[in-house]
């Protein structure tokens, strides 16, 4: 009878978390994707004029738009699992399934768990992801970013105004007719001659690969050598004009430089020691000047710079007062050599500060990476009680909780991310405080939830 018993609470417990599974799997999927297209639309607006008038290919341009999904994605996911847990939880309190729950014996803990579970999964896909694949897509996105900028718009040739895009000519264009141009006058300065003008009365314009191709008819070229001796007018009936432009198509760059966010983890461990052994060699520089001058030995000590300094100046006062009345003619050569050794100094310190900077950078990507995905269980254990406490599934109010939850975040992360570049905050620490301070919070929550004690009420 009790085995039974065991196997009917065993059965019970896992339709109760495929359940629980089941009410976030569709409202994540369907956040998810409002939320894609949300952040997809802002990116569009704010990067059209990057492709506006290139003439560029419509697989280029769904090509940067998938790469930048990379970023949207990693951005969007944490966010809709807050979603999803608000809506799932909410739901089942609004429908007093939860009371229901509890009544069987199965308390918060217990219904908390699928949902934990839930959030973990996403976690170690989303590490997945921003280890393998982001890093990957953002450096292409970057390059291909960097490509649409020098591509060359096609040229407008608006009537009534001076064209100075085409290089080393000058167009006015008098009106037009359809795609013939008429009254056209051409500023030209070409190496055989001092001044090139070309008029014409009627001629069109076609775009090659390369550049320009213009057809005039019935006009006249005037020269003027280099000299100014000679000044020469020849008539044509037809005159061809072929006028080079660069970067007319897109050229698609290969660079294997890549930015802190462009690097997975193994690339920025090696960039962080890469630094740490170049900070070690400065070090160790600082120390063969200061043994060299001062005779002491700084290697096992790290002496900050004002302190370095201030022996510096102690030794050369006390040197400068003995030089003067034993032999003034080397206290010149040995004021020189004291300039040279804080200058040396400081060049290095500056050197050691330059590269403290770019580790603090690698080293706050470096944790990011984990801490954004780790988000996603912090959500979990936010929203449920919140969830709960509202007793409302509605997916507007989940979006304004998450909204408001995920500024907090953003903002603890933004804030603690300058003040780890800035050398103010350990870099580890910036990056996982948000998760600290909202676990916490989560943790609080879950606590009075399932104690029933009521904190918050959301009508």
């Amino acid at each position: 009878i009790i085995i039974k018993i065991i196997n009917n609470i065993n059965c019970s417990m896992k339709i109760i978390d495929r359940y629980i599974l089941k009410e976030h799997l569709i409202p994540f999927i369907l956040s998810l994707i409002i939320l894609l297209f949300v952040l997809l639309a802002n990116f569009l607006i704010k990067s059209i004029d990057k492709f506006l008038g290139k003439g560029l290919d419509i697989s280029l341009l769904i090509e940067f738009v998938f790469l930048n999904m990379a970023w949207i994605l990693a951005l969007a996911v944490p966010m809709a699992v807050l979603i999803a847990t608000l809506m799932a939880f909410g739901r089942l309190s609004s429908d007093n399934e939860i009371t229901a729950f509890k009544a069987s014996g199965t308390n918060f803990i217990k219904l908390l768990k699928p949902a934990l579970g839930f959030g973990i999964g996403i976690t170690v896909l989303m590490i997945i992801f921003n280890n393998y694949f982001l890093p990957d897509m953002n450096h292409k996105a970057r390059l291909l970013s960097a490509d649409f900028s020098r591509t060359r718009p096609d040229i407008e040739f608006d009537v009534g105004y001076f064209i100075n895009a085409l290089p080393g000519n000058s167009i006015f264009l008098g009106g037009r007719k359809d795609s013939l141009f008429t009254d056209i006058i051409i500023f030209n300065k070409s190496s055989d001659v001092q001044q090139r003008t070309i008029t014409a009365k009627e001629g069109t314009i076609k775009t090659l690969k390369d550049g320009f191709l213009l057809n005039l008819y019935s006009g006249s070229i005037h020269e003027l050598s280099k000299e100014k001796d000679e000044y020469r007018i020849i008539d044509y009936d037809k005159y061809n004009i072929t006028i080079p432009v660069e970067n007319m198509t897109l050229n698609r760059n290969n660079s294997s430089v890549r930015g802190d966010r462009e690097m997975n983890y193994q690339m920025m461990i090696d960039k962080i020691d890469f630094f740490n052994k170049k900070m070690s060699l400065v070090k160790q520089r600082i120390n063969n000047r200061i043994n060299k001058e001062l005779k002491i030995d700084i290697s096992t000590n790290d002496i900050p710079k004002n302190t370095i300094f201030e022996t510096i100046e102690k030794f050369e006062k006390q040197s400068v007062d003995s030089l003067k009345r034993t032999s003034p003619i080397k206290l010149s050569t040995f004021q020189t050599r004291m300039k040279n050794l804080k200058r040396g100094v400081n060049t290095d310190f500056s050197l050691i500060n330059s590269y403290t900077k770019s580790i603090n950078t690698y080293t706050v990507e470096l944790h990011k990476k984990f801490s954004i995905p780790v988000a996603c269980i912090i959500f979990i254990i936010i929203g449920a009680p919140l969830g709960i406490t509202s007793r409302r599934g509605g997916l507007g109010t989940s979006i304004s909780m998450s909204l408001l939850f995920f500024i907090i975040y953003w903002a603890f992360l933004i804030g603690g991310e300058e003040l780890a570049d800035r050398g103010l905050l350990n870099a580890g620490i910036s990056m996982w405080l948000p998760n600290i301070i909202l676990g916490i919070l989560g943790l609080y929550l879950c606590y009075s939830i399932a104690k029933e004690k009521t904190i918050i009420n959301i009508k």
